[in-house]
This record gives structure tokens, sequence and C-alpha cells, in this order.
């Protein structure tokens, strides 16, 4: 789970890293036979049986510097991701967050730049909210309009959701699950299962080799298996 790509220096909330350090954690991967695809292609492949050399790259928000930033790294290591965006919020920036810098969203042009670049393009709701707190109008909206947003935007399906600030409760996965999704991604949905609640593992800034090799085998052993996925 991956969010910003750039400068650093203020990060309150360490959703940032840099584009170098991006670069060394994705070539991490690539010398253990790993390979970091988008989250439709990583369970298809599990439903087949196949992709124990996959690993999902998301991130979330879609900030302007994923197309600057983040993109050209994934391509030199020949990887893809999923952008989890804000139909909602298209050319803002995260208004949501207290502290830190101003962080400028993608425009419209730029998910569709990204989306014709091989980027999985999934919702993360229209505006950012935590899910849990919304009333059923708002959740309705955060659900289902953001998804025919994006794909009156793009011209292509949206399978793909992700919880605003990896808060989720069964209300807020019956919702997305009725709405069609495919899968959608959580954080740490605790007893929550399924390909609806999908857990993720954060990656930041201070992850070197080590701090990678430590995550990659502890969240191996901390999570159940995924109900309906081999």
């Amino acid at each position: 789970m991956y969010h910003s790509v750039g400068d650093c220096s203020d990060d309150p909330y360490r959703i940032t890293v840099t584009p170098g350090r991006l670069d060394r954690q994705l070539r991490w991967l690539r010398r253990r036979g790993l390979r970091g695809v988008s989250v439709a292609e990583l369970l298809a492949a599990r439903t087949k049986g196949e992709g124990r050399d996959l690993v999902g790259l998301t991130f979330d928000d879609g900030y302007a510097d994923f197309l600057t930033n983040a993109l050209p790294v994934l391509a030199r290591w020949q990887c893809t991701a999923t952008l989890f965006v804000l139909p909602g919020r298209l050319g803002s920036s995260n208004v949501w967050d207290p502290l830190g810098p101003r962080k400028p969203l993608l425009t419209a042009d730029g998910i569709r730049d990204a989306a014709e670049a091989g980027v999985e393009i999934g919702s993360h709701g229209l505006t950012h909210v935590d899910l849990t707190q919304a009333d059923d109008t708002l959740l309705y909206a955060e659900v289902e309009e953001s998804r025919a947003v994006l794909e009156e935007l793009t011209g292509a399906p949206v399978t793909g959701f992700c919880y605003p600030y990896g808060t989720v409760d069964q209300r807020a996965v019956d919702t997305v699950r009725e709405a069609g999704y495919d899968y959608a991604c959580a954080i740490d949905p605790g007893v929550l299962n399924g390909p609806h609640v999908l857990p993720r593992l954060h990656i930041g800034q201070n992850d070197t080799a080590v701090r990678l090799f430590l995550k990659y085998r502890l969240h191996r052993l901390r999570r159940r298996p995924v109900a309906g996925l081999r």
C-alpha cells in the first residue's frame, strides 16, 4: 500500500516515499523473483492457483505525483499497479488531512493517462470519507456513484474499491459487494474476511531491504488466508 511519491520532508502521516526509495523497493522485489501488478491481475492469477510470484501494488488517493514520479519507476521494473482515485475531488487536494502540505490530486485527464498506461483504476469513494460513519445516502453515493463516474471517465469497468482510511465494517462491505465490485481493499480488517476486505501492508520511506524482508515474512504469518482465494 502506497500513497504519494515525492518529497517526504514534511510528511506527518508517513504517506510519502521518494522516487528513489520506490525504485529501490521495486528492485528488491524483482531481485527475489517477484513482480508488482494490479490487484485485479493478482486475484485473477490466484483464483487459477497461480501468481505466487506476483505482489499486488496499490496507490491510494490518486495524487498527481503518481504520473510524474511513480509511473516511470513502475515501468522501469516492468510493474503495474492499482490506483484508487476520488472522482469527487478531481484536480483538488488532500483536504481531509489537517496536517502537512496540500498535495494535488489527479485531474480527469490524469486518470485517463494512467489508465492508458496500463494502470488499473479503482474507486476510493467520491470524497474520502469514513464509510463506517456515513449514513445510508452518503454511503450509497460514495460507493455507487463513484464507480459510475469513473467508468464514464475511463470508458472501462471499475471492479475494485478501497475503503478510505482503511476503516470498514460489515455494512460497508455489504454495500460494496452489492454494488458489484469484484474486490475491495482495507488495511487491517480484523475478523472480516473475503475478497471485499483484502488486507494490505503499508510501505513507507523507512522501509529498506531489511524492513521489507521482515514485513513480508511477518505479514504472511499473522494474516489468515483470504476466504475464496487459493
